[in-house]
């Protein structure tokens, strides 16, 4: 892989919608249960929001939509319409795990994820960053990752946060987010945003892989955007969405079933993906990462902290997440020997150590 060509690696991750009203966020949405083999066809799943305008959930028979879901959607201030879920808690509820998705992905790739949360007594509440999923996508070309700074991001999380999680989530709330997702909670929390209890954050994008590390990518990015192409795709980018790629050679995950499942999910609805950054997007990138490799920052940070880290990770540092973790003032950092970036799309070894640490860290609060 030739080092521009990495910029493009940068993993996480055309609808018109209108904001959907209270009574909308609290209807049911119904699913079929799905037979035990895994064709690329789907159910699909919907709420009808406004007029003509249905939302929806992908549902196939090897990634069924988890029970007792309401979806719809909300408008950000600068009229962005974003696409979200939540679960009910179940008896006995221990509070809500707010999941923060990576660039690129969708609600649909986390269903397993919220069952294992669900078994554990949480209430689930998710959403589509803006420029993916089915949220709002800024540009013509929908397979184009975009955003022009990653405030934008903070915009979608403080609406989602005032609109659907204080109204109607059960506390206490508990955060847990995935790479891009991750750094938008770091921000969020170095801010002074004390919504959450505790935060755990898997593989934040805090620095580049050493691969992708190369000290004139961000002039490089900058001066491209500056230039006016800030809408291209960065150098050897294109369209092509990470996971409908062969499972040989891919640097998100070592599980091969959970690799062809999340690719069966985008057989079914190819309209769920994302290709490759766009120049804005990567300049946007590093500069938020700039930002937080300052020695200063994590200091301000009050908020208590658990940072997982991927041992094998060839997308985003771990030596960046090890010094900013260290530099935490409630904070904590342990490395899953062997995995791969997608932490929770592992095999079921690294994954349970993932579990055993979430479950020592979030206890969570008994309701009878």
């Amino acid at each position: 892989m030739n080092r521009a060509a990495f910029l493009i690696g940068l993993r996480e991750p055309h609808m018109a919608t209108r904001p959907v009203s209270r009574k909308g966020r609290q209807a049911a949405v119904s699913w079929e249960k799905s037979a035990l083999f895994f064709p690329a066809t789907r159910d699909v799943v919907s709420e009808h929001v406004g007029r003509d305008f249905v939302m929806k959930l992908i549902s196939i028979p090897a990634n069924p939509v988890p029970e007792g879901v309401v979806t719809g959607t909300i408008k950000t201030p600068d009229g962005v319409t974003l696409r979200f879920a939540r679960w009910p808690p179940p008896a006995g509820r221990r509070g809500t795990v707010c999941l923060f998705q990576g660039r690129g992905e969708w609600i649909e790739k986390y269903f397993e994820t919220v069952r294992d949360l669900r078994a554990r007594g949480f209430a689930v509440a998710t959403l589509d960053w803006r420029g993916q999923g089915f949220s709002d996508r800024a540009l013509r070309d929908r397979y184009k990752g975009y955003v022009r700074n990653f405030s934008e991001y903070d915009t979608d999380l403080e609406t989602f946060i005032r609109e659907i999680v204080l109204p109607d989530c059960p506390p206490p709330l508990f955060a847990l987010g995935h790479s891009t997702g991750a750094t938008v909670l770091i921000r969020a929390a170095h801010r002074g945003r004390r919504w959450f209890d505790r935060m755990v954050l898997i593989a934040p994008l805090i620095g580049l892989a050493r691969i992708g590390a190369t000290p004139f990518a961000p002039f490089l990015v900058r001066a491209m955007r500056m230039a006016g192409l800030g809408r291209m795709y960065v150098p050897g980018g294109e369209a092509v969405v990470m996971e409908s790629r062969p499972f040989i050679g891919n640097i998100l995950t070592s599980d091969p079933v959970r690799y062809a499942r999340n690719a069966a999910v985008l057989e079914a609805e190819p309209a769920l993906g994302l290709g490759r950054p766009t120049v804005a997007w990567t300049d946007a990138a590093f500069r938020a990462m700039r930002v937080l490799q300052e020695r200063s920052y994590p200091a301000h940070i009050r908020q208590p902290i658990l940072i997982i880290a991927a041992g094998s990770d060839a997308i985003v540092s771990n030596a960046a997440i090890e010094g900013f973790a260290t530099l935490l003032r409630a904070g904590s950092h342990l490395v899953v020997v062997g995995s791969q970036h997608e932490l929770l799309m592992e095999q079921d070894r690294y994954r349970a150590q993932f579990w055993a640490a979430f479950d020592a860290f979030v206890p969570g609060t008994a309701l009878f």
